[in-house]
């Protein structure tokens, strides 16, 4: 792209770009800093866009990048190591189950006073006499900034704890269908030709964006097969974000192994007569106001909720395209951004029916390797969903997460657990989703 346009481009999404610097810095003359760098660094580095549609996306991922060097450089002048604080939250995208930085990005909100005492006490598990010394300060100091530590960091950490009313439940009323260890199934390919379906489902989320919709859905990791979270998700009325109309879903979340409490959320979709798109993602904070992820906050959205190209949303209109090829458990394909094609149609046994089905596998190269397979039925409906890790997809974390030693790859983790491979790689399956449409 020549240098010529730079300006042209730059004012088309300047407040876009504003937007976002404003939100993430919570100083205005940081703000100030970081704008400048961001356009300094955008116009010498023009040439790397091709198209002027892609302008737009590639600077918010320059002004994420320069908000987070600001902020790891902040982390290493107070001698917190910015790495270190991260601790790894499972949570919801559309791709299931996805990493977040939950606690870095609460952490970055706090003061520095604040930061250290509980790097100290958490990270590093030092006991508060140790801390005592280190900081030169009387134990009984400590003991005050932790307590004043531990009640800001709850009070601006955006999954707090649910107001009284929900904890009662313990999240019974939305775990009545769907059982505790996953059934077992069988899949068993057809000799008929795939047929085409009508997907309206959101991706990774199986509710369909319409008023009146309600499902049941659960999470059941291999290989003991039980259910690790359970959603119950309910389309509550038209919502419009940024100009767009959508349908607002109500989710739940609970994890009965953990016996947690309902964790309640919003995600505003937008279903047309081609594709399928989620436009918001938001929760509740402790003051029951919805805060709200939208399109326009680049690759924070992008990278969880983002589909297609500018988030055009996943198409509805199943066909077999014959992009990626399947032979048993090994699959071919060109490497592309995101893959989605149909390899074939099984019947699928499970919770004492055959349903007949396409398998619609999608395949995440950019994310480093997140593979699935979904059984989808005539009436458009998931039957099973199967998700499955590159070998080395953030193995290293993960084996923080389930308390592995060492950096084992995720056939270490897992020797048990199914493989495929994907153009010669090793794929692991983690775990499956199935929905109270089958029961």
């Amino acid at each position: 792209m020549d240098k010529i346009k730079f300006e042209e481009l730059y004012l088309s999404c300047k407040v876009a770009v504003e937007r976002f610097v404003y939100y993430k810095m919570a100083s205005k003359s940081d703000a100030e800093d970081i704008l400048q760098e961001v356009a300094i660094a955008a116009y010498k580095n023009i040439s790397e866009v091709k198209k002027p549609e892609s302008f737009k996306p590639w600077i918010l991922k320059i002004a994420s990048n320069k908000c987070n060097d600001f902020y790891r450089m902040i982390a290493k002048r107070h001698e917190i190591p910015f790495d270190e604080t991260i601790n790894i939250t499972v949570s919801m995208s559309r791709y299931g189950i996805s990493e977040t930085e939950v606690v870095r990005d609460t952490l970055i909100d706090m003061t520095d006073k604040d930061k250290q005492i509980l790097f100290l006490y958490y990270f590093k598990n030092k006991p508060q006499a140790e801390i005592a010394q280190l900081l030169k300060i009387p134990l009984g100091t400590v003991k005050s900034r932790l307590h004043t530590a531990k009640q800001n960091f709850k009070e601006i950490y955006p999954f707090p704890p649910e107001p009284q009313k929900f904890k009662k439940s313990k999240g019974e009323d939305i775990m009545k269908k769907l059982p505790d260890i996953m059934p077992e199934y069988k899949i068993k390919l057809s000799a008929e030709k795939p047929f085409g379906a009508k997907w309206e489902e959101l991706p990774g989320w199986f509710a369909i964006p319409k008023l009146g919709e309600k499902l049941t859905w659960a999470i059941y990791e291999f290989a003991d097969k039980k259910r690790r979270e359970t959603i119950s998700m309910q389309a509550t009325g038209k919502a419009i974000v940024h100009g767009i109309e959508g349908i607002e879903i109500s989710t739940a979340e609970v994890n009965p192994i953990e016996n947690t409490d309902i964790k309640h959320g919003f995600v505003i979709a937008q279903l047309t007569d081609t594709h399928c798109r989620v436009l918001a993602e938001t929760h509740m904070t402790d003051v029951n106001v919805k805060k709200y992820i939208t399109f326009l906050d680049g690759e924070d959205f992008l990278s969880q909720w983002g589909f297609g190209e500018d988030n055009c949303g996943k198409e509805i209109n199943l066909i077999a395209k014959g992009k990626i090829k399947k032979k048993g458990n090994n699959f071919t394909c060109e490497k592309e951004k995101y893959l989605m094609d149909i390899v074939g149609r099984y019947d699928v046994e499970i919770n004492g029916k055959i349903y007949d089905t396409v398998c619609l596998v999608g395949l995440e190269f950019e994310n480093n390797g997140i593979f699935s397979e979904q059984y989808i039925d005539k009436n458009g409906r998931t039957v099973l969903w199967r998700r499955f890790n590159k070998n080395d997809w953030n193995y290293k974390r993960y084996n923080e997460h389930y308390s592995f030693d060492g950096n084992k790859l995720w056939s270490e983790m897992f020797p048990e657990n199914e493989q495929i491979t994907i153009n010669g790689e090793i794929y692991v399956h983690w775990y499956d989703c199935i929905t109270d449409y089958i029961f």
